[in-house]
């Protein structure tokens, strides 16, 4: 069978676990924000239900589904607590950046490993934040919105 503990596996279903209630937040949100008039304008005119999916609601909610992926990418980013409960810290198989960073504050003599490590989330969450910045433009200008 599938074995989660103590492998790669069991702490990207951690992280998923505890960022997934994001993801889902943001979509909904966006689902709810389309209009149905929208929808049902477009049912009348002839087209299927997944034709309205693909061509009115998918592009309408596609900013919330880059918000919440960007929301649990940066939460699985810094997840610490269910890592280390569910999977443990075993360097080069479930060791993320949060818990390496740990290693470090703990081992004397190791603080600018600990730093750099704190530099290098930094850069990725602010990276992220500008992929997601982007994305949610390029979304917006596809759509005809004014920013």
């Amino acid at each position: 069978g599938l074995v989660f503990s103590f492998n790669w596996k069991g702490a990207v279903v951690a992280c998923i676990v505890v960022a997934l209630p994001l993801m889902v937040r943001s979509v909904r949100l966006s689902l709810e924000s389309v209009d149905p008039k929208l929808e049902h304008a477009a049912s009348t005119l002839g087209a299927s239900p997944l034709k309205v999916f693909l061509t009115i609601t998918l592009p309408l909610t596609i900013p919330g589904i880059i918000t919440g992926t960007m929301l649990s990418f940066a939460r699985s980013l810094g997840e610490f607590g269910a890592t280390i409960s569910f999977v443990s810290n075993i360097p080069g198989e479930t060791q993320t950046i949060p818990l390496a960073m740990y290693n470090f504050i703990e081992t004397p003599g190791a603080e600018m490993e600990a730093a750099r490590l704190c530099i290098i989330s930094i850069a990725l969450a602010l990276s992220t934040l500008m992929i997601s910045e982007w994305l949610n433009r390029k979304a917006a200008s596809r759509l005809g919105a004014k920013r």
